[in-house]
């Protein structure tokens, strides 16, 4: 394989470093460029912490899985393509690793130690069995501009990591959520906190949830848009301590989520959801515009607050400030107990579930 590595100096830092008489602690950094035909998964391997892999327009057939702190994986947007490999005849896939899960990029961090500051930005994965973007054990992950598209489970997912940023994204038409996190979906745990989460300026369109928050704390879902999935947002808890929440759900346009999707051994069938909070506490969900959903389900509404699967309650939960419109059985549906003490404010709607509430 050829490698062309262009590398840059941090020219204004060595200059001043060398006015003051001191070296800069990183002087450069190397930036990798992959051509159609070459291997992304070779070049990502042969990078440093702090490099930048970039990939030129082109598709390429392979998983890759990055493990290096601070490295960069750039597209050149939705013309550098990662698609599943055709399998050969007679060939085995090993065990493990990203390609054998079904992933399409893995970010994958140490056991016991996150891999921290690696951005996954400007290009599209799509077709994988699984996941598109699958990331494990990382701290302040960065994924922009990145379009997941028609993976067989999530487009973009993330478990057991803190202070990650989701920017700009598109997740469209995947057989789960287009955006997924969580803290861990293997193991029956409190939530995790996310010491700063943040999932903004999204487009989840198509997918069976638009974005699902499960088992998490400490995040913010802001001015995404979210349309044309069975259920738009679905923030999920649980009985396990420490319980989800302390969640801001702010300034997104949630519409028309109306698609059906039969149900599953977790839920009944979804259809006609806005935003659903199920077993979370302490969250606030304010200037959101939530417009025509329309179903029959359990579930259905505009905001719906809703007993998770197991029972348990959504408490202390404000719902302030936010638009309803069009929305049925109605805009606002509160199906729990009135003990536990959610707040209904200044949201302007025409219907709820009970009376009282717009």
């Amino acid at each position: 394989m050829t490698k062309r590595h262009i590398t840059y100096l941090a020219c204004a830092t060595t200059l001043f470093g060398a006015l003051i008489g001191t070296a800069p602690a990183s002087a450069t950094h190397r930036i990798h460029v992959v051509t159609p035909g070459e291997s992304i998964q070779k070049v990502v391997d042969a990078a440093q912490a702090g490099d930048t892999v970039l990939v030129l327009p082109g598709t390429y057939h392979e998983s890759i899985t990055v493990r290096t702190p601070g490295l960069t994986l750039r597209g050149m947007g939705q013309r550098t393509v990662i698609k599943p490999a055709p399998k050969a005849p007679g060939t085995k896939t090993p065990p493990i690793g990203c390609k054998a899960a079904g992933n399409g990029i893995c970010v994958i961090g140490a056991k016991h130690k996150a891999v921290p500051d690696v951005t996954i930005a400007d290009l599209k994965v799509t077709e994988f069995p699984k996941v598109g973007l699958y990331a494990l054990g990382t701290d302040r992950l960065t994924v922009q501009r990145v379009t997941a598209e028609d993976n067989g489970q999530w487009g973009i997912s993330q478990e057991h990591s803190t202070r990650g940023v989701f920017r700009q994204n598109t997740a469209r038409g995947n057989g789960d959520a287009g955006l997924f996190l969580a803290n861990n979906v293997k193991a029956e745990v409190g939530a995790m906190d996310s010491k700063g989460t943040v999932i903004e300026r999204n487009h989840l369109a198509d997918n069976r949830i638009g974005l699902t928050v499960r088992r998490m704390r400490n995040l913010e879902v802001a001015h995404n848009y979210v349309t044309g999935n069975c259920t738009g947002m679905f923030l999920v808890g649980d009985e396990n301590k420490p319980k989800a929440g302390a969640l801001t759900v702010s300034d997104n346009r949630v519409e028309r989520n109306n698609k059906y999707c039969a149900k599953t051994a977790r839920l009944p069938f979804l259809q006609g959801s806005g935003i659903v909070l199920t077993g979370a506490e302490n969250s606030l969900v304010t200037r959101n515009t939530v417009i025509g959903h329309a179903g029959t389900s359990p579930l259905s509404g505009g905001i719906v607050l809703f007993k998770s699967m197991v029972g348990v309650t959504s408490e202390r939960n404000r719902i302030t400030g936010n638009r309803l419109e069009g929305n049925s059985p109605a805009d606002l549906v509160n199906q729990e107990a009135t003990a536990s003490a959610n707040a209904f404010e200044g949201n302007a709607c025409g219907a709820s579930k009970p009376t009282g509430l717009c």
